[in-house]
């Protein structure tokens, strides 16, 4: 019972997050995203509820007349050890995206941009923000609706049409589940973090069409979902311009990653990765979840 109303009470925190986007003013100059966010922390017990924040994971989403905007970023949790909060990482990449994507010098074809200019003021923050993250960012450019996307680590995206992924994101690992990341690591401890440049990011640009599905996630998703069931979902909202159905789909991914990351029985795409890699494991990854989802609009 009490397991029952802690998920009842996490699932509240996580819709009145998620549907708080819904009332956000949308710039509707054409064409434009539809979109919604949905998630949860891995630990909703040591979790406090924040807009823009599921745990270590972080998320915004911005409009202007030039474009629409999203982008996610997953704070490594091995920094806790160190006792330092790996969401203070993730969460300033982000709101410091959401905050040059209205700045007069905004390239709408330039997500890697956002990246760069974003980790350089951390680096330059006069408190200095210590951890690491991973982090994906899509522009849909509404000139020539395109979207251009800057991807490092091992979040990412998906664009389901006609019920095919048309395009994705390419996970950059080192080695196995140990991520492509931005880092600014305590004093002493540079020589033993992998820190790798913005200008890394792996950039893709591609022409969209009305109604398709974007789907831009953290690891908690991907690696617990597998493609397939990912596909089949996002298929049922193609064309879906109602935000509220959207939310719907959105609240049904989250839900299903966060089942199957504590399913000890299942064979997770993150179990598949590991034995290809001679580990020996089975069950989901219990991990933070975010879901960014939306649908192209071109009237």
């Amino acid at each position: 019972m009490q397991s029952l109303c802690w998920t009842t009470r996490l699932l509240t925190r996580s819709l009145r997050q998620s549907l708080s986007t819904l009332a956000e003013p949308n710039v509707k100059t054409k064409p434009h995203l539809v979109s919604v966010v949905c998630g949860f922390p891995k630990d909703f017990l040591r979790s406090k509820y924040k807009l823009g924040k599921f745990g270590d994971d972080s998320w915004f989403k911005a409009s202007t007349s030039l474009a629409d905007v999203i982008g996610v970023a997953d704070g490594v949790g091995g920094w806790r050890s160190y006792g330092i909060d790996p969401g203070d990482f993730s969460a300033f990449l982000m709101k410091t995206c959401e905050r040059l994507v209205q700045c007069a010098n905004f390239n709408p074809t330039r997500p890697v941009n956002l990246l760069a200019y974003s980790y350089c003021e951390l680096l330059e923050h006069k408190k200095p923000i210590l951890g690491s993250s991973t982090a994906c960012v899509l522009i849909l450019n509404r000139e020539n609706s395109t979207v251009y996307s800057a991807n490092i680590g091992d979040s990412g995206f998906i664009v389901v049409r006609k019920g095919e992924i048309v395009h994705r994101s390419e996970e950059q690992q080192h080695y196995f589940n140990t991520p492509f990341q931005l880092s600014l690591p305590p004093p002493g401890h540079g020589q033993n973090v992998l820190s790798d440049s913005p200008e890394s990011a792996d950039t893709l640009s591609f022409p969209v069409k009305n109604g398709d599905v974007i789907l831009v996630a953290t690891d908690g998703v991907f690696d617990n979902v597998p493609t397939k069931l990912l596909v089949e979902t996002l298929t049922d909202v193609e064309g879906e311009q109602d935000p509220v159905k959207l939310q719907m789909c959105a609240n049904s991914i989250a839900l299903m990653a966060r089942s199957l990351s504590f399913d000890s029985e299942f064979l997770s795409p993150f179990s598949i990765n590991a034995r290809r890699n001679n580990i020996n494991a089975m069950g989901g990854k219990p991990d933070d979840i975010t879901v960014v989802l939306a649908t192209v609009a071109i009237d």
